[in-house]
């Protein structure tokens, strides 16, 4: 795995990169690499597997310079257009979880020639009525001060499971860990901060653009983004079969299950 900051369009993007092979662009969510974790993690390792995966850290995460002007989803879409203008990148596969799964997808609805194959784990960014995302940002304020039983259980299977504990502790954690979790519920705050939280409304209606194969995979216990929203993915994306649901996962589903996550992937981005 190597580091490094990539010049797009005046701005700082801080890159982790693994593997060699044709790209492959992975877009972080929350409970991840660049939203807590500070390297790749198991899940990440399995996709670099014969191709080059590329993993910009959000504006305003994890040493990316700030977006400064504009927090609509097409501002982000043109954010990451210049990154991979800068990089030379005309085609690439690309994965994304969470709040980088609902950005992935607004890339492939608006530049469905830039996209070769899809990944969506437990991505946000649908209007789906009755089934509203989670909100992060109330369960993102620690109970009695200290506490992060709520957050926990919003983001893995329980809050006691394992990897919750030790990314989501009670009280104070690893500094550098407390500070990509501060930016990366930040850089939430500017995308998706808008009662019932992270969707575009008119995202479900274009996905029909995005006819490239794509692959849907969801933890069966997500508290955060319902699986009614998997199922939606599933069925408006043209090259989608149904949604591959990882039992006894939670919204980190990639964290928790990162073998059947792995395997998932392996199959779906064979050459």
């Amino acid at each position: 795995m190597a580091g490094r900051v990539v010049q797009a369009a005046g701005r700082d993007i801080a890159v982790l990169e693994a593997g060699s092979g044709d790209p492959l662009i992975y877009l972080h969510g929350y409970a991840d690499v660049h939203g807590v974790a500070g390297e790749f993690l198991p899940f990440h390792h399995a996709l670099a597997n014969g191709r080059q995966l590329i993993a910009p850290a959000h504006p305003g995460c994890n040493g990316s310079s700030e977006l400064s002007d504009g927090h609509s989803p097409e501002d982000y879409v043109f954010h990451f257009l210049e990154f991979f203008d800068a990089l030379g990148l005309k085609a690439f596969d690309l994965v994304g979880h969470c709040a980088g799964g609902w950005l992935a997808a607004e890339i492939a609805v608006r530049h469905p020639e830039k996209v070769n194959r899809l990944g969506l784990i437990g991505a946000s960014g649908l209007f789906i009525s009755g089934e509203h995302i989670g909100d992060v940002f109330m369960h993102s304020q620690p109970e009695r001060g200290v506490h992060y039983t709520s957050l926990r259980h919003m983001l893995f299977s329980s809050s006691d499971a394992e990897l919750a504990l030790r990314y989501y502790p009670d009280g104070r954690g690893d500094i550098d860990e407390e500070v990509r979790r501060y930016e990366m519920l930040r850089f939430g705050s500017f995308v998706g901060f808008k009662p019932p939280y992270f969707y575009n409304r008119t995202l479900i209606d274009r996905l029909y653009r995005a006819a490239m194969p794509s692959l849907v995979v969801w933890g069966s216990e997500d508290h955060m983004v319902p699986l009614a929203h998997a199922e939606a993915y599933a069925a408006r994306l043209p090259g989608a079969g149904g949604a591959v649901v990882l039992e006894g996962a939670g919204h980190a589903v990639h964290l928790e299950a990162p073998d059947a996550a792995a395997e998932a992937f392996s199959a779906f981005l064979a050459p």
